[in-house]
């Protein structure tokens, strides 16, 4: 018999009602509802191991160290990763990021250059303009086509020997636009650039395997792997890693300190200062083992399908225009309504229960670029039915009668 793809049943959430009705949860690229087994092992762990890791002999200490180190390992093979010291715990997405413009920062001056994407997320831009701000290199961004996708010939065109680091997105979290980010790793290496790539929509949806892209740095969050909020993780070459310097000072991270000097912890310890999220890290594994025991290519499967089909159904809709015609996307519909702010649609389609997305997405020179102020985005995940998209097309219909 073949496994069930509904696993709705596995969230405890989504079985709740919001403003009278079912709730249709059409929000996870900005994060991901938690399962049942997510929520039980932290709580196992505050009920069960509670203690700091790394640092006493007695039991619940070990016990918290196992787990967490266990959990490590998970999400290391997760992605391909060739051994789990090359797995930094961090906050999420963002501090993965700015934690490698921190460490690099002695690696620029004045001549050098970051290039990046338009479409990318404010993590992925941010961080590069403290950077330059702080080195004197520039910041350039390639060109995104009227349709949602990399300019590949810009881009060919603004790489170059000045290039020191090239910093993507894996997918955009505004379009779902699956980049082609093999074949730009592949030219950024050729001209001697590092690269970093921000996986964090990307993880749910694809199977990463770092090893095979050759990335040199992968950021990515639990939340959006249906992990809790506040832990992430940052993948980096042990090799690059091993000379950089630490991007914290504190407990955990050093190997020997006195009044006159420091050295510092091997791998991923030197990049982990003070306390971590134990909770998280263990939450984090837990979301990892879930994934391992889903029928992830069938649901992966069913997810594009409701995807095409909300894409196919919203057309239809007079009044509706889409935003982002591409030939590769993952999880996420956004489009906009004559006569109406993206807000306004999105307040009437959470007053029928239905939860989307709308604004800029944190992707405003994107949102610049396509010359509109942001989008109703709705995005998919694994535990979204056909139902889901019925709801939405429907409640969409009945939001353009009040506008």
């Amino acid at each position: 018999m073949a496994p069930s793809l509904d696993i709705s049943g596995d969230f405890p959430i989504l079985a709740r009602q919001v403003n009278g009705h079912p709730l249709t949860y059409l929000d996870s690229a900005a994060t991901t509802q938690k399962p049942r087994v997510v929520i039980d092992a932290i709580r196992h762990y505050y009920e069960r191991c509670n203690a700091n890791v790394h640092r006493a002999a007695h039991a619940l200490a070990e016990e918290a160290t196992a787990a967490m180190e266990d959990a490590r390992a998970k999400v290391a093979a997760l992605i391909g990763a060739g051994d789990a010291q090359e797995l930094i715990f961090t906050r999420g997405t963002t501090e993965g990021i700015n934690l490698v413009a921190a460490c690099l920062t002695g690696r620029f001056g004045p001549g050098d250059e970051v290039l990046i994407t338009e479409m990318e997320h404010h993590s992925n831009i941010v961080p590069w303009q403290l950077l330059c701000q702080r080195t004197g290199a520039a910041l350039t961004a390639c060109r995104v086509t009227p349709t949602g996708e990399i300019d590949l010939e810009d881009f060919h065109a603004k790489l170059g020997p000045r290039t020191k680091l090239l910093a993507i997105g894996h997918v955009s979290n505004a379009l779902g636009t699956v980049n082609p980010v093999a074949e730009m790793i592949d030219a950024a290496h050729r001209q001697g650039a590092l690269v970093l790539i921000d996986g964090a929509q990307a993880v749910q949806h694809l199977d990463v395997d770092v090893g095979r892209l050759g990335c040199d740095f992968y950021a990515f969050s639990a939340h959006k792997l249906f992990g809790p909020t506040g832990i992430g993780a940052l993948y980096g070459k042990a090799a690059l890693l091993e000379e950089l310097p630490p991007y914290q000072g504190g407990g955990e991270m050093i190997e020997h300190v006195s009044i006159e000097h420091t050295t510092y912890n091997q791998l991923p310890y030197k990049f982990e200062a003070g306390t971590p999220n134990i909770a998280g890290a263990i939450g984090f594994g837990a979301a990892v083992d879930y994934l391992g025991g889903l029928p992830l290519h069938a649901l992966r499967e069913r997810e594009a399908s409701l995807v095409n089909q909300a894409i196919s159904h919203l057309k239809q809709i007079p009044g509706v225009q889409m935003v982002g015609e591409f030939r590769e996307r993952v999880s996420v519909v956004s489009f906009l309504v004559d006569g109406g702010h993206p807000h306004d649609f999105g307040t009437l389609l959470d007053q029928q229960g239905i939860a989307v997305r709308t604004g800029h997405h944190c992707a405003m020179p994107l949102m610049e670029r396509l010359g509109i102020p942001g989008t109703i985005r709705a995005s998919f995940a694994l535990y979204n039915s056909a139902t889901d998209v019925e709801r939405l097309v429907a409640g969409v219909e009945k939001a353009i009668e009040f506008v």
